[in-house]
C-alpha cells in the first residue's frame, strides 16, 4: 500500500498507509461525497459491479439458500415434527449476547409457530460454557425431547453423549471452530465445520444468531412443505432481525455480506420499537434516539452480557422474550444496575493484570493469571490488555481448587482459537475453542507455565509478522475546514462499520495545538486549529498515559503536526458539530 502524506513513522511508531488508493480530497474543487463513498466501498472488499448493492445491503440480495449448509434440512425437519406434535423443546443458549439473541430469535419464532419453547441458560461461574452433560439429561428427565443448543456445542462431545444416552434429541447450531471428529448430534448446523461445503467458506464469519435466523427460515420452508400454513399465516422473520443486529455486532463478528445486511435492516427494524425488551434495553442505555451501530456494541450488548458476566445469567433472554412492558422495564433497568458493578469489577482486574505485564517480558502472546478474579469480565480485560500491548493477550482466573478460566483476544493474522483447539489436543488444555479473534479455556494451575510457552513457539512468528507490518490505514485527508457533520453523513453512507468493515479513517492537518488536558477516566482531549483558520475538538479515548497522550501533553504550540482519528458527531451543543476521535498523529518537519 502507498504511503499516506510520507508518514513512514507517527508518534506511535506507525506508518500511515492509504486504505485503496490516494483519499487526498483537499483541493478537489468537484470532489463529490459520492465519489468518498465509492471508495469506501472499494476498499473495504465491495466488488465494482455489486457497489450498489453493498450501499443499500438487504436480506434477499445476500442470503443464501439455507439447504446448503451441512444438516440444516435435517435440523429444521426435527424442529417442524416438535411443532406438529406439540413436543416440549428446551432451548440452551450461550450466557453472551450471541447466546441470548440466537435463544430469543428461536424462542420468539416458535411461540409464532404455536410452540412455547423453553429457555435454558448455564451460569457462568457454577456451569461454565458450552451444554453440560448434567443439564442435558435434567432437562430430559423434565419432559424435553428435543433440546437446541445456540452458540454453544460444536466441541460438546460428553455432554452430548450423555443426552443421546438419554434419549433426547439435540440440535446443535453454532459457529465456533469444530474438530475434525464431531460430537453426536441429531444435526450439527455450523458453518466453520472442517467437511462444510464452499458455504463454510462464504459465509464462516457469521454468528451464531445468524445462523439461526438461517435455520428460522429453513423452519417455515419445511413446515410450509408440510401445509401448516393453510389456516394460519406465516410468521415474519425480518422482524426479528433486530435481534440478529444486536447478536452480531456484540459478538463481533465481521460485518461482511450477510451480515452487512443483517444489520443495516435490523437496525430498521429496532427503530420501529417492535421488541418490548429491547425497547426498554435502549431507554435503560439512556439512549434518546434511534440506535446505530456503534450502539450494539457499546450501549446495548454490555448490558445484555452483564447478566451473564455478574448476575443471573438468563435476564437477557428474559428481558428480549418478554411482552410485558412492565417486566421488560425491570429487568432491563436489574441489566443496568449489574453493568454497573461489571464495570467496578473490570476495573480492579485490569488494574492487577496490568501490574504483571513487566513479568512477561518478551513473550508473543500474553497470559496472565490471578486467584479471586472474576470470571465474568475476563474477556474484556483481555480485550484491554491486547490494545494495550498490541499482543494477543489471555486473562485467567484461577479458584481456589486451581483450576483457571481464561479467555483471551488476538490480533489481525493470528488465530488464536486454532491455537487454543491444538493446545486441549496436545493436553495442556482441560477444555478450550473459540474462533480466529477470541477464545475460552479451562486449564489447571500448574500446567500455565507450560501452555504459555506451548503458545509462544506455535503463534512467535505469526505474531512478529502481524507486529512487523503495523501501519495506520487512512480513507481520506481533508483540510480541518472539511471536518463537518455533512462529511460524517456522507461517510456512514457506506456502513454499517465495524468488525471486518473497519469505519472510515482520516487524517488532517497541518495543525497546532490549542488546547490539550486531560478529562474523564485517562481521557485526552485536545483542540487543535489548522492553517485555514478552523478549530477541530478532538477526544483520545485511555491514552492520557500513552506515548501519544504524553507527546501531545508536552507538545510546544508553535509546532505543526497532522492527526488521524475517526469523525463522529458531537450533538451536545445547540448545534451539531464534528470531532475527531484521536488515534494518531505526526510532526510536520
Amino acid at each position: 500500500m502507498p504511503t499516506a502524506l510520507n508518514i513512514e513513522r507517527s508518534i506511535t511508531g506507525q506508518t500511515w498507509q492509504w486504505r485503496g488508493g490516494n483519499g487526498d480530497v483537499r483541493s478537489s474543487q468537484d470532489f463529490r461525497p459520492d465519489d468518498l463513498v465509492t471508495q469506501l466501498l472499494l476498499s473495504r472488499g465491495a466488488p465494482r459491479a455489486e457497489l450498489e448493492q453493498y450501499r443499500n445491503p438487504t436480506i434477499r440480495g445476500f442470503m443464501p439458500d439455507p439447504a446448503v449448509f451441512r444438516d440444516m434440512d435435517a435440523a429444521a425437519e426435527r424442529l417442524a415434527q416438535a411443532i406438529l406434535t406439540s413436543e416440549k423443546v428446551t432451548i440452551y443458549g450461550d450466557y453472551d449476547v450471541d447466546g441470548a439473541t440466537s435463544a430469543a430469535v428461536l424462542i420468539r419464532l416458535l411461540r409464532e409457530l404455536g410452540l412455547a419453547a423453553g429457555a435454558y441458560i448455564p451460569d457462568r461461574l457454577m456451569e461454565g460454557y458450552g451444554p453440560s452433560g448434567a443439564a442435558l439429561v435434567k432437562l430430559a428427565e423434565q419432559g424435553s425431547t428435543l433440546i437446541v443448543t445456540v452458540d454453544c456445542g460444536a466441541m460438546a462431545f460428553d455432554a452430548l453423549a450423555q443426552a443421546k444416552t438419554a434419549g433426547v434429541d439435540v440440535i446443535v447450531v453454532d459457529h465456533h471452530k469444530c474438530a475434525a471428529e464431531l460430537p453426536e448430534a441429531l444435526a450439527l448446523v455450523n458453518p466453520n465445520r472442517l467437511d462444510e461445503s464452499d458455504a463454510g467458506a462464504v459465509h464462516g464469519h457469521l454468528a451464531a444468531v445468524g445462523m439461526v435466523f438461517l435455520l428460522g427460515a429453513a423452519l417455515i420452508r419445511t413446515l410450509r412443505g408440510h401445509g401448516y400454513f393453510s389456516d394460519r399465516a406465516e410468521p415474519k422473520l425480518l422482524e426479528l432481525l433486530d435481534l440478529v443486529a444486536l447478536g452480531t455486532v456484540a459478538d463481533v463478528a465481521k460485518l461482511q455480506g450477510l451480515n452487512r445486511a443483517f444489520v443495516a435492516q435490523g437496525l430498521k427494524v429496532m427503530g420501529q420499537g417492535r421488541n418490548t425488551g429491547m425497547n426498554a434495553l435502549i431507554e435503560a442505555s439512556r439512549l434518546t434516539r434511534k440506535p446505530i451501530c456503534s450502539d450494539l456494541g457499546f450501549a446495548l450488548g454490555p448490558r445484555i452480557n452483564a447478566g451473564g458476566r455478574v448476575g443471573k445469567s438468563d435476564l437477557g433472554v428474559r428481558l428480549l422474550t418478554t411482552e410485558d412492558a412492565e417486566e421488560a422495564r425491570q429487568i432491563a433497568g436489574e441489566l443496568n444496575q449489574l453493568n454497573e458493578e461489571r464495570r467496578a469489577i473490570e476495573a480492579h482486574v485490569q488494574e492487577q493484570a496490568e501490574e504483571m505485564l513487566a513479568a512477561q517480558h518478551n513473550r508473543a502472546v500474553m497470559v496472565l493469571s490471578g486467584k479471586g478474579w472474576h470470571p465474568g469480565v475476563i474477556g474484556i480485560v483481555a480485550g484491554r490488555i491486547k490494545e494495550k500491548t498490541g499482543k494477543p493477550s489471555l486473562v485467567i482466573a484461577v479458584d481456589d481448587n486451581g483450576t483457571g478460566k481464561g479467555s483471551g483476544r488476538s490480533i489481525y493474522g493470528v488465530d488464536l482459537g486454532a491455537a487454543i483447539i491444538a493446545a486441549k489436543d496436545e493436553g495442556y488444555l482441560v477444555a478450550g475453542g473459540g474462533h480466529a479473534m477470541a477464545a475460552g479455556l479451562t486449564v489447571e494451575e500448574d500446567r500455565l507455565a507450560d501452555f504459555a510457552d506451548y503458545l509462544d513457539d506455535r503463534l512467535g512468528r505469526d505474531v512478529s509478522e502481524a507486529s512487523a507490518h503495523k501501519s495506520l490505514l487512512l480513507d481520506a485527508v481533508v483540510a480541518p475546514g472539511g471536518v463537518t457533520p455533512d462529511l460524517v453523513t456522507a461517510m456512514d453512507t457506506a456502513g454499517p462499520y465495524g468488525m471486518g468493515w473497519p469505519a472510515p479513517r482520516i487524517a488532517t492537518g497541518p495543525v497546532r495545538i490549542i488546547k490539550c488536558d486531560v478529562v474523564g477516566t485517562n481521557h485526552l482531549r485536545t483542540i487543535v486549529a489548522g492553517d485555514d483558520g478552523r478549530s477541530i475538538k478532538t477526544i483520545a479515548f485511555r491514552q492520557a498515559d500513552s506515548e501519544l497522550g504524553q507527546t501531545l501533553l508536552a507538545a510546544p504550540r508553535d509546532r505543526k503536526l497532522w492527526i488521524a482519528g475517526r469523525v463522529k458527531i458531537d450533538d451536545w451543543g445547540a448545534r451539531p458539530a464534528a470531532e475527531l476521535h484521536l488515534e494518531d498523529a505526526a510532526w510536520i518537519e
